[in-house]
């Protein structure tokens, strides 16, 4: 069975202009083609989809059912192309958690100054490409390396680790932990897209752990006291929550925070975004470092 695009607007096109010599006009075809195209539409359908008198043209059942169904069709047709023809005037930058922390509304303004030809959308999809491999984004920001040849990537900054505890957890007293005070506790982790693994920890020491694939349930949980979790210090700045306090973890390597694309069609801002977000980040090292030089 061969349905074609053109035999659907060609029903759409009678039942919105109520009869074959306004369709023929509406799709620039003579009244003959209109017939045939519909006439072909039934015979790859098996069915009967628009009653005809010599005075109006209406659906049958089953033309009604068909009729919604083909405008649904066009429609994504239509989205379909404005994409494809239209892409490069808008960015989207897609992110598993937390976009970019403190820089996310630095990003969004700055790239609205400087390149107001590209509209910046940011797009959350928790998957392990932050919606790269799945067509959500054309770019992605991600904390963890992508091992698939298919995808480039670029690291523009680096973040602390922060261990995320309930607020009358004795460990909320500290200033700072280490990763020896987590091991005997329970670690709530996102295996698909989080940055924590036990590996952290040496073999003899690695804390147990629960499994969660959504940031407000890992913030959920943790409030409850029932597990600590590990994340990048952009969560902390992305998700404050009350009942939950963020801690660095002074003896953790810090996250790599990568901006990834597609190799073979990259977007032609990339470079910019990737130019834009190495130079906040960089920007907020240093006023890091002043500050902690004053103290």
């Amino acid at each position: 069975m061969d349905v074609e695009l053109r035999q659907l607007r060609c029903l759409v096109a009678i039942v919105d202009e109520g009869g074959f010599t306004d369709a023929a006009i509406a799709l620039g075809v003579s009244q003959a083609a209109v017939s045939r195209t519909l006439a072909s539409l039934e015979r790859s359908l098996g069915v009967r989809l628009l009653r005809r008198t010599s005075r109006e043209v209406t659906p049958t059942g089953t033309g009604l059912r068909v009729v919604a169904h083909a405008r649904r069709v066009l429609g994504e047709v239509d989205d379909l192309v404005r994409e494809a023809t239209s892409g490069h005037v808008r960015l989207r930058v897609g992110y598993a958690w937390s976009a970019i922390g403190r820089h996310t509304l630095a990003f969004q303004r700055r790239w609205a100054d400087t390149h107001p030809e590209t509209d910046l959308q940011l797009v959350r999809v928790n998957s392990a490409t932050a919606g790269l491999a799945e067509g959500a984004c054309d770019l992605a920001v991600v904390r963890r390396p992508l091992d698939d040849r298919r995808f480039g990537s670029a690291i523009v900054g680096l973040e602390r680790r922060l261990c995320a505890i309930a607020a009358d957890d004795p460990l909320a007293r500290r200033r700072s932990i280490r990763l020896a005070d987590i091991s005997g506790r329970t670690l709530l982790i996102d295996r698909r897209t989080g940055t924590t693994t036990t590996e952290l920890w040496p073999p003899d020491a690695r804390p147990a752990t629960a499994e969660t694939h959504d940031v407000d349930d890992w913030l959920t949980v943790i409030s409850t006291g029932r597990c600590v979790g590990m994340t990048a210090e952009s969560t902390a700045n992305q998700y404050p929550r009350p009942g939950i306090v963020y801690r660095p973890v002074r003896d953790a390597e810090p996250i790599a925070v990568r901006l990834a694309w597609w190799r073979d069609d990259p977007h032609p801002a990339t470079q910019a975004a990737i130019e834009l977000l190495t130079e906040l980040y960089r920007q907020g090292a240093d006023r890091l470092s002043s500050e902690r030089k004053r103290l």
